[in-house]
């Protein structure tokens, strides 16, 4: 059964809040977190909710369809699941679950260089349909390994990752020494025996371990250690060259995620990338800057016409999905949302939120008379 839905949970404030009860502290404050004092990620949200919808009442509507190609696949909604790192420390085991519902449900699903499960496991859960997430490494060698591996793992898509030139300032993270696995610190224990579904689910799973990373990192290494060597790993900002190298060896589509400005997009135009992501992070890079939302438009006029312009970072249901269509997007990615999800119900998380997102754009269209997604800027309320 693709297609489930729990209907005491409808809405992404309930799956939240259900979310955050089944899980321990530390592993909702990594999900919940943004950098330093949460204002950009709050930002992100409230901007995209600023926006408004014309609709139209008398005319004839043949009805809607949600189904979008993207780099020559036809998918079932013009929205996606977003690389987040750490999911098997937030949910035992959410990795592989949320990569099995994306292809049921036929969505992409994007696996993070840090993410909980193998580039392998992902590919055999997606039938290669997935598609990978470069941080890019300090080193080639390290570099040009993991590309392999996705070529031959059938990834149709890379993705390079450009708005974490430095690793971010986050409090909550801090506080709770986060790691994987998770420090056992007296705080962090009690939290653990105060969850037990949490708790049973992940000594059922084993220990969270960067699985795609795992044949890279010494063996025998503390925590301490591990920490180290992973920023020692991917220490290093995305630039030009590194880019036009990548380029070079990939032969699938590739995507630059976090481009945010006009002379940053140009410069991955001229080198040939097929997409971008405006995405600043999800809110846990940079307090000071702009919303995706914002970024947005200006980004999808100039080069839209050049390059697939997509989106995340601050997204949530149904209706934010449809407001950053109207504003210029051709796709767009959510991760909290189905951490939340899969917070909330498990095994069954995946397929519900991507269900409940569905249902909700779905009854967006019909409520504006948009016939498909590529007319929703023609239902867009001008600020201007």
């Amino acid at each position: 059964m693709t297609d489930f839905f729990d209907s005491n949970l409808p809405s992404m404030d309930f799956l939240r809040e259900r979310a955050r009860r089944r899980m321990p502290g530390f592993a909702f404050d990594y999900l919940e977190g943004g950098c330093n004092s949460n204002v950009n990620k709050r930002r992100n949200t409230e901007d995209i909710r600023e926006i408004k919808l014309e609709p139209y009442y008398i005319r004839d509507y043949p009805g809607s369809c949600l189904k979008t190609e993207l780099f020559g696949h036809t998918y079932d909604a013009p929205f996606g699941i977003a690389p987040v790192g750490l999911q098997g420390l937030m949910w035992p085991k959410s990795c592989e679950i949320l990569a099995a519902a994306a292809n049921a449900q036929n969505i992409p699903f994007v696996l993070s260089t840090v993410g909980t499960a193998s580039i392998e496991k992902v590919a055999e859960l997606t039938e290669g349909k997935a598609w990978f997430q470069l941080y890019h490494p300090a080193e080639e060698e390290l570099r040009d390994k993991l590309l392999k591996r996705a070529e031959e793992a059938g990834m149709p898509v890379l993705v390079i990752l450009a708005d974490t030139p430095t690793f971010a300032y986050r409090p909550l993270e801090i506080r709770n020494g986060l790691s994987i696995p998770p420090r056992m610190t007296l705080r962090n224990i009690g939290q653990m025996t105060t969850h037990p579904t949490w708790s049973f689910s992940q000594l059922a799973a084993g220990a969270p371990e960067f699985k795609t990373m795992k044949p890279y990192i010494p063996k025998g290494l503390d925590m301490k250690h591990l920490g180290l060597f992973m920023n020692k790993t991917f220490s290093g900002r995305l630039t030009e060259g590194r880019i036009r190298a990548i380029r070079d060896k990939w032969k699938g589509k590739l995507v630059v995620k976090g481009i945010v400005n006009e002379e940053d997009c140009q410069k991955v135009v001229d080198l040939g990338v097929d997409g971008i992501i405006s995405s600043n992070h999800g809110g846990r890079s940079l307090d000071a800057g702009q919303s995706t939302i914002k970024a947005l438009p200006h980004l999808a006029e100039k080069f839209g016409d050049k390059i697939t312009v997509m989106i995340d970072s601050g997204l949530r249901e149904g209706p934010d999905v449809a407001c950053a269509l109207a504003s210029g997007a051709q796709f767009a990615f959510m991760g909290r949302s189905f951490m939340y999800g899969v917070g909330a119900l498990g095994k069954k998380g995946g397929l519900h939120t991507i269900t409940m997102i569905k249902r909700q754009l779905q009854q967006v269209m019909e409520q504006v008379a948009c016939t498909k997604v590529q007319d929703f800027p023609n239902h867009l309320i001008s600020s201007k």
